[in-house]
Protein backbone atom coordinates (compact mmCIF):
# COMPACT_ATOMS: atom_id res chain seq x y z
CA UNK A 1 0.00 0.00 0.00
CA UNK A 2 1.86 3.24 -1.05
CA UNK A 3 0.20 5.25 1.47
CA UNK A 4 2.43 2.70 3.75
CA UNK A 5 5.35 3.50 2.87
CA UNK A 6 7.82 5.87 4.60
CA UNK A 7 7.38 9.68 3.30
CA UNK A 8 10.75 10.76 2.59
CA UNK A 9 11.56 14.55 3.97
CA UNK A 10 12.54 16.96 0.97
CA UNK A 11 15.17 18.70 3.37
CA UNK A 12 16.71 15.13 3.47
CA UNK A 13 16.46 14.14 6.84
CA UNK A 14 17.17 10.85 7.64
CA UNK A 15 14.42 8.46 7.07
CA UNK A 16 14.52 4.37 7.87
CA UNK A 17 12.44 1.65 6.41
CA UNK A 18 13.17 -1.66 8.00
CA UNK A 19 12.22 -5.05 6.69
CA UNK A 20 12.17 -8.40 8.90
CA UNK A 21 14.04 -11.22 6.57
CA UNK A 22 14.61 -15.27 7.15
CA UNK A 23 15.32 -16.04 10.43
CA UNK A 24 14.27 -12.71 11.90
CA UNK A 25 17.48 -11.18 10.76
CA UNK A 26 16.34 -7.25 9.95
CA UNK A 27 17.44 -5.15 6.85
CA UNK A 28 17.37 -1.40 7.10
CA UNK A 29 17.35 1.23 4.35
CA UNK A 30 18.35 4.99 5.75
CA UNK A 31 16.76 7.67 2.89
CA UNK A 32 19.82 9.85 4.39
CA UNK A 33 23.44 10.57 3.31
CA UNK A 34 25.58 7.23 4.00
CA UNK A 35 28.41 9.68 5.53
CA UNK A 36 25.40 10.59 8.12
CA UNK A 37 27.65 10.37 11.57
CA UNK A 38 24.60 9.13 13.11
CA UNK A 39 23.57 6.50 11.14
CA UNK A 40 25.97 6.33 8.14
CA UNK A 41 29.20 4.39 7.30
CA UNK A 42 30.99 5.83 10.61
CA UNK A 43 28.60 4.67 12.85
CA UNK A 44 29.28 1.01 11.94
CA UNK A 45 32.26 -0.90 13.77
CA UNK A 46 34.93 -2.37 11.49
CA UNK A 47 34.55 -5.35 9.46
CA UNK A 48 30.91 -5.40 10.25
CA UNK A 49 29.89 -6.53 6.69
CA UNK A 50 31.03 -9.51 5.02
CA UNK A 51 30.30 -7.78 1.44
CA UNK A 52 30.33 -4.41 -0.17
CA UNK A 53 28.55 -4.29 -3.29
CA UNK A 54 28.41 -0.01 -4.63
CA UNK A 55 27.22 2.17 -7.28
CA UNK A 56 28.27 5.31 -5.95
CA UNK A 57 28.39 8.31 -8.79
CA UNK A 58 30.63 8.55 -11.35
CA UNK A 59 31.10 12.37 -11.38
CA UNK A 60 30.95 12.29 -15.05
CA UNK A 61 27.62 14.87 -14.37
CA UNK A 62 29.54 17.21 -12.49
CA UNK A 63 31.98 17.83 -15.16
CA UNK A 64 29.09 17.82 -17.40
CA UNK A 65 27.73 20.80 -14.94
CA UNK A 66 31.23 22.43 -14.51
CA UNK A 67 31.19 22.86 -18.42
CA UNK A 68 32.77 19.84 -19.49
CA UNK A 69 31.21 18.62 -22.77
CA UNK A 70 30.78 14.70 -23.73
CA UNK A 71 29.60 13.15 -26.88
CA UNK A 72 26.44 11.42 -24.85
CA UNK A 73 22.85 11.65 -24.59
CA UNK A 74 23.00 10.16 -21.04
CA UNK A 75 22.55 13.86 -19.25
CA UNK A 76 19.79 15.28 -20.26
CA UNK A 77 19.18 17.92 -17.28
CA UNK A 78 20.45 19.19 -14.14
CA UNK A 79 18.00 16.95 -12.41
CA UNK A 80 19.95 13.97 -13.92
CA UNK A 81 23.64 15.26 -12.72
CA UNK A 82 23.65 17.40 -9.98
CA UNK A 83 24.21 14.12 -7.54
CA UNK A 84 26.85 12.80 -9.47
CA UNK A 85 29.86 14.01 -7.94
CA UNK A 86 32.43 11.07 -7.00
CA UNK A 87 33.00 10.32 -3.08
CA UNK A 88 36.08 11.84 -1.15
CA UNK A 89 38.40 9.86 0.76
CA UNK A 90 36.31 9.84 3.91
CA UNK A 91 33.95 7.59 1.66
CA UNK A 92 36.66 5.07 0.83
CA UNK A 93 37.80 5.04 4.35
CA UNK A 94 34.97 4.21 6.10
CA UNK A 95 34.19 2.02 3.28
CA UNK A 96 37.15 -0.47 3.26
CA UNK A 97 36.83 0.36 7.37
CA UNK A 98 33.59 -1.38 7.90
CA UNK A 99 33.26 -3.76 5.03
CA UNK A 100 35.61 -7.34 4.64
CA UNK A 101 34.94 -7.23 0.65
CA UNK A 102 34.06 -5.23 -1.96
CA UNK A 103 32.19 -4.77 -5.22
CA UNK A 104 32.45 -1.43 -6.90
CA UNK A 105 30.57 -0.01 -10.23
CA UNK A 106 32.68 2.24 -11.89
CA UNK A 107 35.89 1.53 -10.81
CA UNK A 108 37.77 2.78 -13.80
CA UNK A 109 36.62 6.54 -12.99
CA UNK A 110 37.76 6.04 -9.05
CA UNK A 111 41.28 4.21 -9.98
CA UNK A 112 43.06 6.72 -7.57
CA UNK A 113 40.91 5.19 -4.69
CA UNK A 114 40.92 1.53 -5.65
CA UNK A 115 44.28 -0.41 -5.63
CA UNK A 116 45.12 -2.85 -8.05
CA UNK A 117 43.04 -5.75 -8.47
CA UNK A 118 42.81 -8.99 -10.24
CA UNK A 119 39.23 -9.28 -10.12
CA UNK A 120 37.23 -7.17 -12.29
CA UNK A 121 33.88 -8.17 -13.08
CA UNK A 122 32.14 -6.33 -16.29
CA UNK A 123 28.44 -6.07 -17.41
CA UNK A 124 28.62 -6.52 -21.54
CA UNK A 125 25.50 -4.74 -22.84
CA UNK A 126 25.84 -6.87 -26.01
CA UNK A 127 25.63 -4.37 -28.40
CA UNK A 128 26.80 -0.56 -29.72
CA UNK A 129 25.67 2.28 -28.93
CA UNK A 130 26.59 6.30 -28.03
CA UNK A 131 27.62 5.15 -24.58
CA UNK A 132 29.68 2.38 -23.26
CA UNK A 133 29.90 -1.41 -24.67
CA UNK A 134 30.34 -2.41 -21.25
CA UNK A 135 30.04 -1.32 -16.96
CA UNK A 136 33.26 -2.02 -14.88
CA UNK A 137 33.42 -3.18 -11.57
CA UNK A 138 36.19 -3.24 -9.26
CA UNK A 139 36.52 -6.11 -6.54
CA UNK A 140 38.62 -6.68 -3.61
CA UNK A 141 38.59 -10.67 -4.52
CA UNK A 142 42.07 -12.16 -5.58
CA UNK A 143 40.23 -14.16 -8.26
CA UNK A 144 39.61 -14.46 -12.14
CA UNK A 145 37.85 -11.47 -13.92
CA UNK A 146 34.40 -12.23 -15.08
CA UNK A 147 31.75 -11.09 -17.54
CA UNK A 148 28.35 -10.76 -16.99
CA UNK A 149 26.42 -10.84 -20.72
CA UNK A 150 22.87 -9.29 -21.06
CA UNK A 151 21.90 -6.66 -23.65
CA UNK A 152 21.14 -3.36 -22.71
CA UNK A 153 17.18 -3.75 -24.10
CA UNK A 154 16.94 -6.92 -22.38
CA UNK A 155 17.74 -5.34 -18.98
CA UNK A 156 15.79 -2.15 -19.13
CA UNK A 157 12.63 -3.75 -20.84
CA UNK A 158 10.77 -3.10 -18.18
CA UNK A 159 12.01 0.87 -17.93
CA UNK A 160 14.33 2.58 -16.18
CA UNK A 161 13.95 4.49 -12.30
CA UNK A 162 17.34 5.76 -12.47
CA UNK A 163 20.15 6.77 -15.04
CA UNK A 164 22.22 4.51 -13.90
CA UNK A 165 20.18 1.70 -13.33
CA UNK A 166 21.74 -1.78 -13.16
CA UNK A 167 19.06 -5.29 -14.01
CA UNK A 168 18.23 -7.31 -10.99
CA UNK A 169 19.77 -10.13 -12.72
CA UNK A 170 23.00 -8.57 -12.49
CA UNK A 171 22.94 -8.49 -8.72
CA UNK A 172 21.59 -11.83 -8.75
CA UNK A 173 24.91 -13.42 -10.76
CA UNK A 174 26.95 -11.26 -8.16
CA UNK A 175 26.10 -12.98 -5.08
CA UNK A 176 26.09 -16.21 -6.68
CA UNK A 177 29.43 -15.36 -7.60
CA UNK A 178 30.70 -13.24 -4.88
CA UNK A 179 28.73 -13.81 -1.46
CA UNK A 180 28.37 -16.29 1.26
CA UNK A 181 25.09 -17.49 2.55
CA UNK A 182 24.46 -15.85 5.70
CA UNK A 183 26.45 -12.71 4.60
CA UNK A 184 25.55 -9.20 5.63
CA UNK A 185 25.68 -6.78 2.91
CA UNK A 186 26.13 -3.08 2.33
CA UNK A 187 24.77 -0.58 -0.27
CA UNK A 188 25.77 3.11 0.06
CA UNK A 189 24.05 4.30 -3.02
CA UNK A 190 20.64 2.08 -3.88
CA UNK A 191 19.35 4.36 -6.83
CA UNK A 192 16.33 2.03 -8.21
CA UNK A 193 17.19 -0.92 -5.66
CA UNK A 194 17.83 -3.42 -7.86
CA UNK A 195 19.95 -4.76 -5.44
CA UNK A 196 17.77 -4.68 -2.23
CA UNK A 197 15.46 -6.61 -4.59
CA UNK A 198 17.87 -9.14 -4.87
CA UNK A 199 18.91 -9.79 -1.46
CA UNK A 200 15.59 -9.51 -0.33
CA UNK A 201 14.73 -12.52 -2.68
CA UNK A 202 17.81 -14.70 -2.20
CA UNK A 203 17.63 -13.98 1.89
CA UNK A 204 20.60 -11.37 2.14
CA UNK A 205 20.75 -9.31 5.35
CA UNK A 206 21.28 -5.58 3.86
CA UNK A 207 22.02 -2.28 4.83
CA UNK A 208 21.15 0.29 2.35
CA UNK A 209 21.25 4.19 1.95
CA UNK A 210 19.57 6.50 -0.66
CA UNK A 211 20.18 10.27 -0.21
CA UNK A 212 17.57 11.55 -3.02
CA UNK A 213 14.20 12.09 -1.98
CA UNK A 214 12.25 10.89 -5.35
CA UNK A 215 14.85 8.00 -6.04
CA UNK A 216 14.27 6.82 -2.05
CA UNK A 217 10.25 7.15 -2.80
CA UNK A 218 10.27 5.06 -5.97
CA UNK A 219 12.81 2.39 -4.74
CA UNK A 220 10.36 1.78 -1.78
CA UNK A 221 7.32 1.65 -4.06
CA UNK A 222 9.38 -0.80 -6.09
CA UNK A 223 10.29 -2.96 -2.76
CA UNK A 224 6.84 -2.85 -1.32
CA UNK A 225 5.62 -4.35 -5.53
CA UNK A 226 8.07 -6.99 -4.63
CA UNK A 227 6.99 -8.26 -1.37
CA UNK A 228 3.43 -8.50 -2.96
CA UNK A 229 4.43 -10.50 -5.17
CA UNK A 230 3.83 -14.53 -4.32
CA UNK A 231 7.75 -16.18 -3.61
CA UNK A 232 7.64 -19.91 -4.84
CA UNK A 233 10.21 -21.00 -3.03
CA UNK A 234 12.69 -19.44 -0.24
CA UNK A 235 16.03 -17.20 -0.82
CA UNK A 236 17.76 -19.71 0.63
CA UNK A 237 16.75 -23.07 -1.58
CA UNK A 238 17.39 -19.82 -4.40
CA UNK A 239 21.01 -19.52 -2.87
CA UNK A 240 21.82 -22.64 -2.86
CA UNK A 241 20.77 -23.96 -6.19
CA UNK A 242 24.18 -22.19 -7.43
CA UNK A 243 27.86 -23.39 -6.41
CA UNK A 244 29.83 -20.51 -4.88
CA UNK A 245 33.73 -20.28 -6.09
CA UNK A 246 36.33 -20.46 -3.57
CA UNK A 247 37.23 -16.70 -1.95
CA UNK A 248 39.89 -15.36 -1.21
CA UNK A 249 40.31 -11.38 -0.26
CA UNK A 250 42.92 -8.77 -1.56
CA UNK A 251 43.43 -7.30 2.14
Amino acid sequence: NASQLPQPNPRRADCVAAHWGNEGSMSIYHHADCMNPETGLPSFPDKHFDLAIVDPPYGIGHKLLSGEKRGSKFIRNVRHVDWDVLPNADYWDQLFRISKNQIVWGGNYMSDNLPPSPCWVIWDKMQEFSGADFEMAWTSFNSPAKAFRMSRVEAHSNGKNHPTQKPSALYRWLVKNYAKQGDKILDTHVGSASSLVVYEEMGFEYVGFELDADYYRDSCKRLEAFRAQPKLFSGGEIFQASKLPEQGSLF
